[in-house]
């Protein structure tokens, strides 16, 4: 029991005991009861009184004194089983039944002394027993209901607790989706720009409309990196947005993707099988440009000028196949890289259901993706 429970329980039995004290008292007094037992039994019964403080924190010491003394007098009787009410709440039942037996005693004592009118000794022994045997059941109800209550307040924090890791998990898997989008769409904007800006720091005796051109298509290229960077932090942040108006990769987009890819200076050869593509599902549909997309950017930035090969097929009911080779090249773009994204296109693909494999072979870097497709 805390501070603030003792505090309650207090200011609950420290008024009822003191009102049964006086109650028991002026019973005694319109009985007729000499004025000097009067007072004893009074001087007792507010000993009981100024000792509920101290039952609240030792029970089993206070329970067994004011059971010996009610074997003197009666006005001490409630303060005592409140007491042995507070050692069935906080002790163990054992304890608490040796304490209401010491009562039981000092009760019995009293009615040897001073016998009830009208009760024979028998039956008052019978029903000390039955009320102390119901207040150990009243104190063992309680400490069940405390306990059940703590279960429960305990139930609860863990709850708050496990929703806080929930969230907390959701938190961390939404900046992991940001920066694996931020990844796809950055490196393969970031190395056109890098491969445009080459070519006009290579060939700086270019005509002026070339220089030209070539500037725009840089602007163009960063404008648009950063327009699709924008529509992935607000598709991933907007819990309520609606997908259909901010229309996502699929592979119906692969064409334009190749297409940019080439007139960035990286011949590209498509050979597309894949029946029904309008068939495949957004999700699948959107993983596997995100593959030819990644594939594609490291191509550019390990083998810049090298012919790349891109194998799609697939069908409804079986699984989509992507397939992109390049050759090797000793020598790079100069872009700068984590060497992660093959590791998120790893996850992403098998966050999809589908498998990712890559190497390096016969002189050519193979990556392959089987992604699922649902009839």
């Amino acid at each position: 029991m805390d501070d603030g429970e003792r505090c309650r329980a207090r200011r609950i039995a420290l008024p009822l005991v003191a009102v049964g004290v006086f109650a028991t008292t002026y019973g005694e007094y319109v009985s007729g009861v000499e004025t000097g037992l009067l007072l004893f039994n009074l001087a007792v019964g507010l000993v009981g009184v100024a000792a509920v403080p101290v039952m609240l924190r030792r029970p089993v010491p206070v329970a067994v004194v004011l059971g010996c003394l009610a074997a003197l007098t009666s006005p001490v009787t409630l303060p005592a089983n409140v007491a042995l009410v507070q050692v069935a709440r906080t002790r163990p039942m054992p304890l608490a039944g040796l304490v209401a037996l010491v009562q039981v005693c000092g009760h019995a004592v009293r009615g040897l002394w001073w016998p009830v009118p009208g009760l024979s000794f028998g039956w008052y022994l019978v029903l000390t027993v039955i009320v102390h045997a119901g207040l150990l059941g009243w104190g063992a109800l309680a400490k069940a209901r405390a306990l059940v209550i703590d279960s429960l307040r305990e139930r609860a924090r863990r709850a708050e607790a496990e929703q806080g890791r929930l969230v907390a998990e959701a938190r961390v898997a939404e900046r992991t989706a940001i920066a694996r989008e931020m990844h796809d769409v950055l490196a393969h904007r970031l190395s056109l720009l890098t491969t445009y800006a080459g070519a006009l720091e290579y060939r700086p005796d270019a005509p002026p409309e070339r220089l030209a051109q070539g500037a725009a298509v840089i602007r163009a290229t960063a404008h648009q990196a950063l327009e699709e960077l924008r529509e992935v932090i607000t598709l991933l942040r907007d819990e309520d947005g609606d997908d259909a108006e901010r229309p996502q990769p699929a592979l119906a987009d692969v064409p334009a993707l190749v297409e940019e890819t080439r007139a960035g200076g990286t011949p590209v050869r498509v050979r597309d099988t894949v029946a029904d593509p309008a068939a495949l599902p957004g999700t699948t549909g959107r993983c596997a440009y995100r593959v030819v997309q990644e594939a594609l950017t490291n191509a550019r930035k390990h083998a810049p000028g090298a012919p790349v090969r891109v194998d799609l097929a697939g069908s409804s009911g079986d699984r989509l196949l992507i397939a992109v080779t390049n050759p090797l090249s000793p020598r790079g773009s100069g872009v700068p890289g984590t060497g992660s994204g093959l590791v998120g296109l790893t996850e992403r693909v098998r966050l999809a259901g589908g498998e990712l494999d890559h190497e390096r072979a016969g002189g050519e870097f193979r990556l392959r993706a089987w992604l699922p497709w649902p009839a």
